[in-house]
């Protein structure tokens, strides 16, 4: 297994791949790896010939200083979790903010035709800027042919398909399942700061995304949304932060359904100071 820690080194290792016609698949992470990474890296594998697997916690995309410095960086443990994978498939670039971004580590601003002024980005301010810049760079530097993003940020999979589009950048977004753990908690580096009780009452927002799914097929959006916040106004550990039930292709709230549209769920909740989001298609 090959690690890089600078991008001069990577893009030279790559451009000898690409030379002998050899597809090139990329899964951008920010680390602390789990088993709903390792899905995405098997579908890497599945589809390329070699996968850069990047270890790269980016400081752009916090809106919170205080998320960013608890955001827990386990390259070390990463590494041995993509070997037992694949051992001399799987390239690492695990590079440093300044390799990154040049020295200038900043957000670049994004028009996303308002795919990021709801949810996630009505209560992140900035956060899409920086998750765009980031990844705009990654597909710069790596120049994959394809490159792999869970459904779990699945407003955020929607922004950097209209980032690619806009940018006329070359390589194919491929969106792929939520992986949950067995009791449905859908799976993310930040379930590691769970304290055990939150952990626990966590895959109620599963159960409860699953039931609103089900009363979605005979009631209205807003009856819906009174259902869900009720349930997490009497839960004595979950704090919800939001429910949207919204087209999922412009991301905008419903007001009445059609038939010929499909709607997706969204919600974020706080268990603790760790916040979960997780989403679920209605139809």
């Amino acid at each position: 297994m090959k690690i890089f820690h600078f991008k001069k080194e990577l893009s030279e290792y790559l451009k000898a791949i690409k030379n002998e016609d050899r597809s090139v698949g990329l899964v951008p992470t920010m680390g602390a790896l789990h088993d709903g990474h390792q899905s995405l890296v098997e579908k890497a594998m599945s589809d390329n010939d070699e996968v850069v697997v990047s270890i790269f916690v980016n400081p752009t995309q916090f809106n919170n200083k205080e998320d960013l410095i608890k955001y827990p960086r386990t390259l070390d443990r990463d590494v041995d979790f993509l070997k037992n994978i694949s051992g001399n498939k799987i390239i690492i670039y695990a590079p440093s903010p300044e390799d990154v971004y040049d020295g200038n580590v900043a957000s670049k601003n994004f028009n996303f035709k308002g795919l990021d002024s709801v949810m996630e980005g009505a209560f992140r301010p900035g956060h899409f800027d920086g998750v765009g810049t980031v990844v705009k760079r990654l597909l710069e530097i790596v120049k994959p042919n394809k490159a792999y993003f869970g459904e779990k940020d699945f407003q955020q999979l929607a922004i950097i398909k209209k980032m690619v589009e806009i940018h006329n950048l070359p390589s194919k977004i491929i969106g792929c399942d939520i992986y949950r753990a067995e009791d449905g908690l859908a799976m993310s580096s930040r379930n590691e700061r769970l304290k055990p009780k939150y952990r626990e009452a966590a895959p109620f927002i599963y159960k409860t995304l699953k039931s609103a799914k089900q009363k979605f097929g005979t009631k209205s959006a807003n009856k819906v949304s009174e259902w869900v916040k009720k349930q997490f106004k009497s839960h004595p550990l979950l704090e919800l932060e939001y429910f949207t039930i919204a087209d999922d292709k412009t991301l905008k709230p419903v007001n009445r359904k059609s038939n010929k549209k499909n709607y997706r769920a969204f919600i974020a909740v706080y268990a603790g100071d760790v916040r979960l989001i997780d989403n679920i298609a209605l139809n």
